[in-house]
């Protein structure tokens, strides 16, 4: 920035333009991690590096060819939902960003264990999750900025007409929130089709022992299974609303309840392990 005289946004987009002219040495260390390793990059916030500007599409694209498996995961503060003109700039924003990488997507509203902070909800939470019929979303529209109701509108139906925007939902310190957030983003990337690395072979196919476990034949994958819905608890955003709207101050006390119990668990094992080694000591003595 300094050297260039360029400001922040200017200072990002021109790093990202040189790690495209120089895509040799990102591709050199990603070989130094094995073929094998799951890679997560991290992409600074700023919109305009994945809704408009070239060089993060370009440069995921040459990760694609050179046989990573990719998965965009698009990371929205909760709390947008509670404000309906924020919630349509979301979804249009998520939209463009679909459009424009052009990978399999994995939108995330994030911090739904805050969303109670501002304010109730219009509507259940898996009206913005499944990003139901928005026109229920008019007369908010229309009464916080009447002078683009027309607009408004024209908005929604643009983003139901493509029907492609819908939400996860995530907590990062609830446990089951993270893994079920994990186990979609591992389908989106496609290692629920990924073999084992002690793996055996599928019969009649060719050896493919040297070969990365992504491109190895896989003999567990059961279609049925892992194209379906995805199990488990958190994985039905009824349970999310819950959890963090309906009922949360009966859940944290639950948990805690819980917390204490696997803490005198735990103070017990250790207490018997410890026991049993005073007991082998006697023994010896």
């Amino acid at each position: 920035m300094n050297e260039h005289e360029l400001g922040p946004n200017g200072g990002m987009l021109y790093c990202m333009e040189y790690l495209e002219a120089n895509y040799d040495w990102l591709e050199e260390r990603l070989k130094e991690l094995g073929s094998d390793e799951y890679i997560l990059f991290d992409l600074p916030g700023q919109v305009e590096l994945s809704t408009n500007h070239l060089s993060v599409k370009n440069i995921v694209h040459k990760l694609t060819k050179s046989g990573y498996r990719l998965a965009a995961v698009h990371l929205c503060d909760a709390h947008y939902v509670t404000d309906a003109s924020k919630y349509i700039s979301v979804l249009m924003l998520a939209l463009r960003v679909m459009l424009h990488l052009e990978l399999p997507h994995v939108n995330v509203l994030s911090k739904v264990d805050l969303i109670q902070q501002y304010g109730d909800l219009d509507f259940n939470l898996d009206f913005y999750t499944e990003v139901q019929d928005l026109s229920y979303l008019e007369n908010a529209l229309s009464s916080s900025s009447p002078r683009y109701a027309a607009l408004n509108m024209a908005i929604c139906s643009l983003i139901e007409d493509y029907g492609l925007v819908g939400f996860e939902t995530l907590a990062v310190e609830d446990k089951e929130s993270m893994l079920h957030l994990t186990r979609v983003i591992d389908k989106a990337t496609g290692c629920v089709f990924v073999p084992p690395a002690d793996a055996t072979q599928p019969p009649d196919t060719i050896d493919a022992a040297g070969v990365a476990s992504v491109r190895r034949p896989n003999q567990y994958a059961l279609f049925s299974s892992a194209a379906g819905p995805v199990l488990g608890p958190r994985s039905d955003v009824r349970d999310v609303q819950e959890r963090w709207l309906d009922a949360r101050e009966q859940w944290d006390a639950w948990e805690k309840a819980q917390w204490r119990k696997e803490g005198q668990m735990v103070q017990e094992e250790a207490a018997r392990k410890s026991n049993k080694l005073k007991i082998r000591e006697r023994n010896r003595t």
